[in-house]
């Protein structure tokens, strides 16, 4: 690690810590040449698959992409921000499961419209009438059957059994 104030390569670690969830390690440093003291944060780099677009693009996996629309999805109703964040790590967590190097970016849609299910009603209809693209009110309302019937009966849309 090269020292900020002089750009020395040789340095101590004094000092090591994890975070509150224990994936980030904060670690105090001083350079062996200047004595300046500075922190460095260390933090699993996870390899996450590249995404098939519709049109046959690929595209790097963008966690702030799926926050941002279950942000929306969520707007006004009680689902807190770590709600969302642990959403996606269970989307992150599956991506990574699976081990692929790409994977069809439909199927990430279809694991993150299953979690917002688990997650709130409202907001799960919000979020799929945008990912469907419902043509119409009659696309919508067979979708908000679905999940009225589902919820019902086995809490599990069919077309996740």
């Amino acid at each position: 690690m090269r020292c900020p104030g002089c750009s020395g390569m040789e340095n101590k670690v004094i000092d090591s810590r994890l975070n509150k969830e224990g994936d980030v390690i904060r670690r105090r440093r001083e350079c062996l040449s200047c004595s300046d003291r500075f922190t460095t944060y260390e933090k699993l780099e996870r390899s996450l698959p590249l995404l098939i677009k519709k049109d046959g693009r690929r595209e790097e996996f963008d966690r702030d992409k799926i926050i941002s629309g279950v942000r929306k999805a969520c707007q006004k109703r009680p689902v807190s921000t770590k709600d969302i964040e642990d959403l996606v790590d269970r989307v992150e967590q599956y991506l990574q499961e699976l081990g692929d190097k790409e994977i069809h970016a439909v199927k990430v849609g279809e694991k993150v419209i299953q979690e917002i299910y688990n997650l709130d009603d409202v907001a799960y209809v919000r979020f799929a009438s945008v990912y469907r693209s419902f043509k119409d009110v009659n696309e919508f309302m067979v979708e908000l059957k679905e999940v009225l019937k589902s919820k019902e009966s086995t809490n599990t849309p069919d077309k996740w059994k």
